[in-house]
């Protein structure tokens, strides 16, 4: 039994819907938000006190589902030592929280930086305001720059920033300038996603009606490739959308590509241990009443079956560029790769889309643009 894991705290606080993003949120108002915070310490008295939790160390937090600091930085740090007081935590504890650039100030991040948070997530997407204002963020180019060196200002010496391709507008110019930004800023880990068109969201209501017009496959393949290009010098892609310097890997995100056990708090967050994963109730208002109520918060529990969690492992862990160490995964599953699957791994290393350097079994690198066809195969 694995008694490390990671620990999520949702906190679905948001400014803006914006155009690929959808998820039930809390408006930016701060009476609500320290009213959901402190239902959280209700939620952590239940879980810190349960046996098999109580055997957990954790080796990261990590704040987000949202934007984290529009709540005051007073109470998140005192939410951060409530959960250090409650749950058994590594020295070097990761302590990631997410943020948007005009969610921070300078006096915000350094209180932020003094109650232990290490690690700052800014969800940058673009430092383009016309691609800003088309993705309905509420932010500014020169506010996501200008978030960077406040938090180097504040003692960060761990900040992580996303950015976003293949968006409507966008062009490889438009990328490439984004990319040579990024370089100049030189966060300590990048994540760069593609845009999904998820349902529910403004930009899936415009695929619907026929007005998105997004990049063309020719032009997100080099998009890709500029990528790849531009960063190899300073950085080390080590997941399909993730890149880092001095080996700054987000650990917590490891957790979940390596399908570790990890324990998720608030409304919608998703917890798995020991094969049991549990979700809780996605509506903040449902999640907080429930609590207050003394009712259950969770709406949806399963037990993976041993092929199950097997599959998962592979499915995540072939995201890294390292792979799954698949003699390591029999031994833990006390199955093998022929049992879950039959020929299918090694008709997919014959053609080509695979590989096996033994231990590690990982996806072919010339393939990664493509890996979710690969993967597909395999859940």
């Amino acid at each position: 039994m694995n008694n490390r894991a990671g620990l999520y705290i949702h906190i679905p606080f948001c400014q803006a819907k914006c155009g690929y993003c959808s998820f039930n949120s809390i408006p930016a108002n701060r009476q609500l938000a320290d009213a959901y915070l402190q239902t959280l310490r209700t939620q952590i008295d239940e879980y810190s006190s349960h046996p098999r939790i109580q055997t957990l160390r954790f080796n990261s937090i990590f704040f987000g589902g949202g934007t984290p600091t529009l709540a005051s930085p007073e109470k998140l740090g005192e939410l951060l030592g409530y959960l250090r007081n409650h749950f058994s935590c590594d020295t070097d504890l990761e302590i990631s929280i997410e943020a948007n650039p005009n969610s921070v100030t300078p006096v915000g991040l350094a209180i932020l930086h003094r109650a232990g948070f290490n690690r700052l997530s800014l969800g940058i997407q673009s430092f383009h305001n016309r691609i800003l204002t088309r993705l309905n963020r509420t932010h500014t180019g020169d506010q996501a720059r200008q978030a960077v060196h406040w938090a180097r200002e504040a003692g960060f010496t761990n900040l992580s920033c996303d950015l976003i391709y293949g968006l409507p507008e966008q062009t490889t110019e438009i990328w490439q300038q984004d990319l040579h930004t990024i370089l100049e800023l030189r966060p300590e880990h990048l994540s760069l996603y593609e845009l999904s068109v998820e349902p529910g969201t403004p930009f899936h209501r415009e695929q619907k009606a026929q007005t998105l017009i997004l990049p063309e496959d020719d032009m997100l393949a080099d998009m890709e490739e500029c990528s790849k290009t531009m960063l190899s010098p300073a950085y080390s892609q080590y997941e399909i959308s993730n890149f880092s310097i001095h080996a700054k890997q987000c650990r917590h995100n490891l957790t979940y590509w390596q399908n570790g056990d990890y324990l998720g708090l608030g409304a919608g967050a998703v917890s798995c241990i020991d094969g049991m994963r549990f979700t809780h109730a996605p509506s903040p208002a449902l999640f907080m009443d429930n609590i207050n109520q003394t009712r259950s918060t969770i709406v949806h529990a399963e037990s993976l079956s041993p092929k199950a969690r097997f599959r998962e492992t592979i499915v995540m862990g072939l995201r890294l560029l390292q792979g799954v160490h698949l003699g390591q995964l029999e031994q833990q599953a006390k199955l093998s790769h022929q049992q879950v699957y039959g020929t299918l791994v090694e008709d997919l290393v014959a053609k080509g889309h695979l590989q096996y350097a033994p231990p590690y079994l990982s996806i072919s690198p010339e393939l990664l643009g493509v890996a979710n066809q690969i993967l597909h195969q395999l859940v």
